[in-house]
């Protein structure tokens, strides 16, 4: 490690750690040695705003700013060297260990460029570092139609919500597919659909359908206390003029860095603009999955024939019985179901409920390779492979759907 000021002998310092003692982040003294050598140095945090106005200042490419949850008393000082770094045009990656998402959010509001968790993940520094690197080369502009939403309009959309289980289940195929089917259902009539990707860090409607994820979708759920109409419909891309979609933020953020009031204003304005709602969930439980099972008419639980599912769907109703949640919004669908002339096959269908106590109301075929094909070339299935049985299953699903929707909004 060197000396923040540089040497005539040695190379220029081009970034440095900025924390109250770089000691407590051994692992990124070892990175910052392995991402490049001896040309970083190290700062208080009071050095800091002193330094950035020194003329050595002036080389600089990126600060990694350091901080755990001793430091959370600092959060002013914290948000003035983040401001005051990207005055001085020098990038900010935030090294974040036990921070509360409420003093995480707060800094990222401030300008921070990156955020890395600590213990960092092998290889983790080095990616944020060739993201900003990135960054400052000219990008091409953003692709993708995005919504021109009515101010207004409350149309109270059905939601349905697509909650998986376990990983491989089949929530996000379903989820994009069922958005897909009740758009066709839909045609050029006034009820329209709209996908939102709350799987934050691995939500992959966007690759289903073949969309760019937007640096608008973080902005957006960084203030949707600040939302409107705009805003939202700007957060939004447009699939073949039929199907609006709230993808992933383009970078992985911490799943409690978003509340539950955030979740609830963004379904709300979902619900507003659109006949049909439909969510794809992480299979991690958080603090606003409760939100999403509230609003939900309808919530869909994939599962499959294995033991990990059986065992993690009976956490899953046990955790929501015991604060008391509507369970009964619960549908269980069953990803991979034998077909229907495997007895045996529906014998352990059987069992499975049995020993769960649910009803596996919906079971969807095997589709086979063409489903991973479809999903590869951003196609729903309703393209990419139309007379598959799993999309014949997700078609009946979406008609039934619609069927009750139509005859309720008759009813009224």
């Amino acid at each position: 490690m060197s000396s923040v000021m540089p040497q005539p002998e040695t190379a220029p310092i081009t970034a440095c750690t900025i924390s109250r003692d770089v000691q407590n982040f051994d692992l990124l003294i070892e990175d910052m040695e392995q991402a490049l050598g001896e040309a970083w140095g190290d700062l208080g945090f009071a050095e800091a705003l002193a330094f950035f106005n020194q003329p050595e200042a002036e080389a600089m490419e990126f600060v990694a700013l350091a901080l755990d949850d001793e430091d959370e008393d600092n959060l002013v000082l914290l948000g003035e060297i983040i401001t005051q770094a990207k005055g001085h045009g020098i990038k900010v990656i935030l090294i974040a260990e036990d921070v509360t998402p409420a003093a995480l959010h707060q800094l990222l509001r401030q300008g921070a460029d990156e955020f890395v968790p600590y213990p960092l993940p092998e290889g983790e520094l080095q990616q944020a570092i060739e993201r900003l690197n990135t960054s400052d080369q000219p990008q091409p502009a953003e692709t993708g139609k995005t919504a021109n939403l009515k101010s207004g309009v409350d149309k109270q959309g059905a939601v349905f919500v697509c909650h998986g289980v376990a990983g491989g289940t089949g929530s996000t195929t379903l989820a994009v597919n069922l958005a897909w089917e009740l758009a066709l259902l839909c045609g050029s009539e006034t009820p329209s659909v709209c996908l939102l990707d709350f799987d934050l860090q691995f939500g992959s409607a966007s690759t289903y359908l073949d969309l760019p994820r937007r640096e608008a979708v973080f902005e957006m759920l960084s203030d949707t206390e600040g939302m409107d109409d705009e805003i939202f419909g700007q957060s939004l891309l447009t699939f073949e003029d039929k199907l609006q979609v709230l993808t992933a933020p383009a970078d992985m953020i911490p799943l409690d860095l978003i509340t539950p009031e955030d979740i609830n204003r963004v379904v709300e304005m979902a619900r507003a603009h659109f006949d049909y709602v439909v969510v794809d969930m992480p299979s991690t439980l958080v603090q606003w999955t409760e939100t999403v099972l509230n609003t939900a008419h309808l919530y869909f639980t994939t599962l499959e024939m294995d033991m990990r599912s059986a065992q993690n769907t009976l956490r899953f109703k046990r955790a929501l019985q015991s604060e008391e949640l509507p369970v009964e919004k619960l549908r269980y669908v069953l990803n991979r179901a034998p077909k229907f002339t495997d007895l045996g096959g529906k014998a352990r269908v059987k069992r499975l409920s049995e020993s769960l106590d649910i009803a596996v109301e919906v079971q969807l075929p095997d589709g086979g390779k063409p489903i991973a094909q479809g999903a590869d070339h951003g196609l729903p299935l309703a393209t990419s492979a139309a007379k598959n049985p799993l999309r014949r299953e997700i078609a009946k699903l979406a008609a039934s759907i619609h069927e009750l929707n139509v005859d309720h909004a008759k009813a009224a």
